[in-house]
């Protein structure tokens, strides 16, 4: 169903006026880690267990999401990297989303809560989720890890550092994810009047995220830092050759929406297998909805075919599907 003149009405007040997140980002961050503790608990049936990835300056915490004991030993890990502007989000805000996925794909879901900006900004976030994939491939994460193939997933943010993870890898000739999904990617470097995309400027100030907020995420990622790589910013690349199947998702009136689909092009085009799927009437973020919402139904059922076309994965049936 389309955005009706009332909700866009609606869209438009929420987008306006917009605090200043440099100043707020603290007190946002833990109202989203207090919401997803509060959240209902979907998936009762999927077993959690926190642990951490040690490195020698600090501890990243990741959460382990198993939907059965009878996981096939072959069956994918799907490693999710959540959104929030690099500047928000928890293990506990997107707590719901990943036992979603374990629920709808069957999959082990481990969730990572890499290093935020500002205090930690580019690459810390990055090299948190870098090294947390590669000893994942190598099976230190859990026993029989190494085994199993990784295809990496997030979503805005999360879905920047994805594709910055496997052009990474494939620059370091090391261990290489099988896949990734990108929900939404937030894959340019600027959002100011000079982006190039359509979308930013159509979809960039009546629809929750803005492109104000966006330039004002970047640049807390940014750091000091004056110098862009892809790494960074994934378009930015100058090789998009040897990268995995891909599932691009993106939403009808995000502002990211062209930048993803200029990226599935430019990945189609050096080769890769890309599948690409624009959401009608979607918005940046959708994904965290639940899934009554016929749009995060669409999303699950564009992952599971994902999962079952390139790596044989047989998803349980979704609640929607099964007659009442």
């Amino acid at each position: 169903m389309a955005i009706s003149k009332a909700m866009q009405t609606a869209l438009r007040a929420l987008s306006y006026p917009e605090l200043d997140i440099r100043r707020t980002y603290r007190l946002e961050r833990e109202v989203k880690r207090i919401g997803g503790k509060l959240a209902p608990t979907v998936g009762h049936s999927i077993h959690t267990v926190d642990t951490c990835f040690c490195f020698s300056s600090h501890i990243v915490p990741l959460r382990i999401y198993h939907p059965s004991e009878n996981i096939p030993t072959v069956s994918p890990i799907l490693l999710f990297i959540h959104g929030g502007g690099w500047v928000m989000g928890c293990i506990d805000s997107y707590d719901s989303v990943c036992r979603r996925l374990a629920c709808f794909t069957g999959c082990t879901v481990i969730s990572v809560e890499y290093r935020l900006a500002p205090e930690n900004p580019y690459p810390a976030g990055l090299e948190d989720c870098y090294l947390v994939t590669k000893s994942l491939l190598e099976g230190r994460i859990f026993s029989g890890s190494g085994k199993r193939p990784v295809i990496l997933i997030g979503d805005s943010a999360g879905g920047n550092l994805a594709a910055a993870v496997s052009l990474l890898a494939r620059d370091q000739g090391e261990t290489f994810p099988a896949g990734q999904v990108l929900i939404y990617p937030a894959l340019f470097y600027d959002y100011s009047s000079k982006n190039p995309y359509p979308s930013v400027r159509d979809n960039g100030s009546d629809y929750l995220l803005t492109a104000k907020r966006m330039q004002e995420f970047i640049e807390m990622y940014q750091g000091d830092k004056t110098e862009f790589s892809p790494y960074f910013s994934p378009l930015l690349a100058e090789d998009f050759s040897n990268q995995p199947p891909t599932l691009i998702i993106t939403a009808e009136f995000c502002p990211l929406r062209d930048e993803g689909e200029d990226y599935a092009d430019k990945l189609g085009a050096a080769g890769a297998t890309v599948k690409l799927c624009r959401v009608p009437d979607a918005l940046h973020n959708f994904f965290c909805l639940s899934e009554k919402f016929p749009a995060v139904q669409l999303c699950y059922e564009e992952i599971c075919t994902f999962l079952t076309e390139n790596f044989h994965v047989s998803c349980p049936e979704p609640d929607w599907r099964l007659p009442k």
